[in-house]
């Protein structure tokens, strides 16, 4: 597997290895030893799935407290994939990090704790897993908006389909100081 370091450290993207012939593919979507070595240091305690309809827009999403590292992928069709470095001290704190998962480059991207996370979709449909390292909490979670004039991500549509919750979301420079994470500097 190859790991590619981005602009915000502790995100990565991986690309497994794929053994492919005329009958089809395998690859290991998972495992402990080598995601490890690639510095996912967390144990994943729940898994997720999800399916969306083009122009769906998910995000930007994060837990407080009970803070998610997502290691996610795209089984079928085309995301634009986002990450946002919300935690308070850090030296990217507000920037983003964008990288496109698809069935075909089989990439994933790893998103660590106190991170926001969104994604939108760029074809028909698609199917979108996600590893997490801490369970669901709704009353946890919190959301800023997907179209934030300080985050000023680039998405690559215009015209979105948006949850209620995401559309009332708050945008950065209005989400108290409590309502965020905190950098650790390791």
């Amino acid at each position: 597997m190859k790991i590619f370091e981005t602009t915000l450290p502790g995100v990565i993207v991986i690309e497994p290895k794929v053994f492919g012939d005329e009958r089809g593919y395998f690859l290991e979507t998972y495992q402990a030893d080598r995601y490890r070595d690639a510095g996912i240091k967390e144990d994943f305690v729940q898994d997720n799935f999800s399916r969306s309809t083009k122009g769906v827009l998910r995000g930007l999403h994060y837990q407080l407290e009970k803070e998610q590292g997502k290691l996610i992928y795209v089984t079928s069709g085309i995301v634009f994939d986002v990450a946002v470095d919300i935690r308070q001290g850090s030296p990217t704190y507000g920037q983003y990090y964008s990288h496109v998962l698809s069935e075909d480059n089989h990439r994933q991207m790893y998103i660590p704790p106190g991170f926001a996370h969104g994604f939108c979709v760029l074809t028909d449909t698609a199917d979108f897993g996600y590893k997490c390292t801490e369970y669901y909490s709704p009353q946890h979670e919190r959301t800023i908006r997907w179209d934030d004039p300080q985050i000023r991500v680039e998405w690559p549509l215009s015209n979105v389909i948006l949850s209620d919750k995401d559309s009332a979301a708050s945008i950065l420079a209005d989400t108290p100081a409590q309502e965020l994470p905190v950098y650790k500097a390791s």
